[in-house]
């Protein structure tokens, strides 16, 4: 019962039509929302919000947790016109103030209070320093509403025209706005649908920040296929676990750190099921350990991990299918989705042949517009129009693509390069280790050195270098290659879709004394 259309609020219209007592939306508090009530809550919510001013073209900024009111805002936001710059809920004044100037967003929606942080506070001290920018603190049941009677008429848009601002999570300089639209949007949820196969009556989980790009293409994808979407606005380890199996989740993600809550979830009572009607593990965002796959299709069932590779310009260029090999599913991101052309290019500027790593670029459907600060495109786009994903990657013979690091990922001790995902790879497969983050601090004496950051299996039973360092020798590693330096820590900081924030961890030990 698919739905072909690229924009949104047609499709919440058709879907709506279509099947208007179907189930869309259920969250932690087991609030339900079906497709026709979906439509009807953003139809009155966007009249709340065009008396306060809200037209079409103006930008509206909003960072707020996945409730079910946000993914209705959404849909309201749509229905105006507007285009959309949604922030996940983690970014302080420092990097929201710059993407509502950047953005010229007219108003700037946030949580009054959430996890401890005074957003409404923070709201009103950007709208003091930025001109004709309105700042709204909500809680979710008081966004504005009003008669719908009173909306203008919709008029379907163009695919080109711009829709949203993405923007990346600016780590290490400020934030770049990705420009997409409706299409490109829609592509990746048609697309990502297909390969997780998600059909009419399916209950993915939701339990990343909706306002992340992974977010909204759930969003098209639920209302394409007739899907309903398990939302929680705060990943719990046991709590959205929980959640998930008693709303009968076939598709629980999303990434490395979700599927390792859901391991230790069923290990404590391996006899009952927790995800009786499975059908595969969505990932992405991060690395997964190599042997994860075979963890989690045989403890928790299904089809296992089925992962994917994207970047906030050019979301989810590959994807598993869960009719993929073990092998395959275990070790790479999938193939190409369809329409993407995918290359690899070398250091030297040639292409890649295959089982050759290079730089990963890419033309697709799903590929933003371009920057909003167009001044940065050139350095994106090489000369022949291809985006460069500044991943590391191989693509096999037969199409499947393999993430090898970071061209910034990549440690330089004595002129020759370590890849950290090499090192990190090995060292999940230790039976002491829970996690991992291989990073490079500055040396006086080699440039830089590797430090393994390690969180322990069990706190009591630790690990040293030494010992560290004879493990990855066995498992045959060059020795160029082996950290210099470990860390313990009690967790591995990640971002919400479960990337390990490395800048953060680099701050912290920096300046940590170190003796060889």
């Amino acid at each position: 019962m698919g739905i072909e259309t690229s924009d949104l609020w047609d499709l919440i219209q058709k879907r709506s039509e279509l099947t208007p007592d179907l189930e869309m939306l259920v969250d932690e508090q087991g609030r339900r929302l079906t497709f026709l009530e979906y439509k009807l809550a953003s139809e009155r919510m966007a009249a709340g919000f065009y008396e306060l001013g809200v037209c079409e073209g103006d930008v509206v900024t909003w960072e707020l947790p996945t409730w079910i009111e946000t993914i209705v805002l959404s849909a309201a936001l749509s229905r105006l016109g507007a285009t959309q710059n949604p922030i996940i809920a983690i970014y302080r004044e420092r990097e929201v103030g710059f993407c509502v100037r950047q953005a010229q967003a007219s108003f700037l929606i946030t949580p009054k209070q959430y996890r401890g942080f005074n957003f409404g506070e923070m709201g009103a001290s950007i709208a003091s320093s930025v001109d004709e920018l309105t700042a709204l603190a909500v809680e979710p049941d008081d966004f504005p509403s009003a008669d719908p009677t009173t909306l203008p008429a919709y008029f379907l848009k163009e695919e080109s025209a711009l829709r949203w601002l993405c923007y990346t999570s600016g780590t290490t300089s400020d934030p770049k706005g990705a420009k997409h639209t409706d299409a490109s949007i829609a592509a990746i949820g048609k697309s990502m649908g297909e390969r997780l196969d998600v059909q009419f009556g399916d209950r993915p989980a939701l339990v990343f920040p909706f306002p992340h790009i992974g977010g909204l293409t759930w969003l098209f994808t639920a209302l394409q296929t007739g899907a309903t979407l398990i939302c929680d606005a705060a990943f719990d380890p046991v709590k959205t676990t929980e959640l998930l199996s008693r709303e009968g989740c076939t598709h629980p993600g999303a990434g490395t750190p979700f599927h390792m809550a859901y391991l230790t979830a069923q290990r404590s009572d391996p006899t009952n099921k927790l995800f009786p009607n499975v059908k595969n593990f969505p990932g992405g965002g991060a690395p997964k350990p190599p042997t994860l796959h075979a963890e989690v299709k045989e403890e928790l069932g299904g089809s296992g991990i089925v992962s994917g590779w994207g970047l906030t310009e050019a979301p989810i260029l590959t994807m598993g299918a869960d009719t993929d090999p073990d092998q395959k599913l275990s070790t790479s991101e999938g193939r190409a989705m369809p329409g993407v052309e995918l290359i690899t290019v070398k250091a030297d500027g040639t292409i890649a042949q295959p089982g050759e790593e290079g730089e990963l670029r890419a033309k697709a459907p799903q590929l933003m517009l371009g920057y909003l600060d167009a001044s940065l495109d050139a350095e994106a786009f090489d000369e022949n129009g291809y985006f460069r994903t500044g991943d590391l990657g191989i693509i096999d013979e037969e199409g499947y693509v393999v993430i090898s690091g970071r061209l910034k990922d990549i440690i330089i001790r004595h002129g020759e390069n370590i890849s950290a995902k090499e090192v990190e790879d090995l060292l999940f497969n230790h039976p002491q280790v829970n996690d991992v983050a291989v990073i490079g601090l500055p040396d006086a004496v080699t440039g830089e050195r590797a430090c393994a950051i390690i969180s322990l299996v069990d706190e009591q039973n630790p690990i040293d270098i030494e010992t560290l360092c004879t493990y990855l020798e066995e498992s045959g590693l060059r020795k160029n290659a082996i950290p210099e330096q470990l860390e313990i820590v009690g967790s591995i900081p990640r971002n919400p879709s479960g990337k390990i924030t490395k800048n953060v961890l680099q701050e912290q030990f920096k300046t940590t004394p170190f003796e060889r």
